[in-house]
């Protein structure tokens, strides 16, 4: 058996983390060959080359894949898969817009957030906002699998795999790039970021939301928001943590102002310690908290801020 993973680049920056989380989760399954692909991705090759367990690197630099559209890079992966039994990816926006058109192509079921490998047919999976878990066996010949890395370890670097270019395939001209509209931070991405400081619906208003922004500057963290708080205009989409947002893992998780909607714990329970700031008592984020504080989120976390 053998996996071809293709690997998390951003304009030319191989993103380590989710790479070499998915590395770890693909190595039960076989040989590990990574699969750079993009305008610019040969410094991101030479990168991933260094993750243990990477066998190999193939190489696909070419205009036709810069700005991350999925129908030239699906036909890409799927010129290559002949050789490959698995063909997987970190849960990534990319990988979920990329390999679902992998599977359509190879008339393959697609396997979305796996979580854990039981052997090279089955997988387990969270539904119903992770209430459950499902295994799920595939008679498929080729597997298409996208990793949820916020379950796994990433491995660990040191290695030197051969690196080899490739052909860049026929462009299906299905779709064209207009414009990227980038959000900048100097915050850690919200994904990655070891401390997650989020916000909900308590927190009352767009203005309000600073109190919330001002702890996470103070301790180097990312920002998150509840659904709620997003859809009532406090904050933006990509700070949504949920089942319909992101999906993160932090050492440390700070809820302020969310009562813990089941969609919301779905994004973020695998966090390794949880602490919960609400002024309701029977809010059900207490339930999965490690540390809670019944108390006024405008009174607390701006106290809070001050002691950091």
């Amino acid at each position: 058996m053998a996996v071809l993973l293709v690997a998390e680049i951003n304009d030319g920056t191989l993103a380590m983390d989710a790479t070499a989380k998915a590395v770890a989760a693909s190595q039960p399954l076989g040989d590990v060959t990574v699969l750079a692909v993009g305008a610019t991705a040969k410094d991101a090759a030479a990168e991933a080359a260094t993750i243990e367990g990477v066998a190999k690197v193939l190489v696909a630099e070419d205009a036709t894949y810069g700005h991350r559209l999925a129908e030239p890079t699906a036909a890409l992966i799927v010129s290559l898969a002949g050789d490959y039994s698995h063909i997987v990816a970190p849960a990534t926006t990319d990988a979920k817009n990329i390999l679902p058109r992998v599977a359509a192509l190879l008339d393959s079921m697609i396997l979305t957030d796996v979580t854990s490998v039981v052997d090279a047919d089955t997988f387990e999976r969270p539904v119903y906002a992770g209430n459950a878990m499902q295994t799920v066996r595939s008679k498929d010949e080729k597997k298409v699998i996208t990793f949820r890395t916020s379950t796994f370890d990433a491995a660990g670097t040191g290695n030197s795999a051969p690196v080899e270019d490739v052909a860049s395939a026929d462009n299906p001209a299905l779709s064209e790039w207009v414009e990227d509209k980038m959000a900048e931070s100097d915050r850690p991405e919200l994904t990655s970021a070891k401390i997650v400081v989020s916000g909900g619906r308590g927190v009352g208003s767009e203005e309000d939301f600073v109190i919330i922004e001002k702890l996470a500057d103070k301790l180097g963290a990312a920002v998150g928001a509840s659904r709620a708080a997003v859809d009532s205009g406090f904050a933006p989409n990509d700070w949504q943590v949920g089942q319909t947002g992101k999906v993160v893992a932090p050492d440390l998780y700070i809820a302020c102002g969310i009562s813990g909607a089941i969609q919301h714990l779905a994004g973020m329970k695998d966090s390794k310690i949880i602490v919960a700031i609400n002024k309701d008592e029977e809010a059900p984020i207490f339930q999965v908290a490690d540390f809670g504080l019944v108390a006024d989120i405008f009174e607390a976390v701006p106290e809070m801020t001050d002691k950091v």
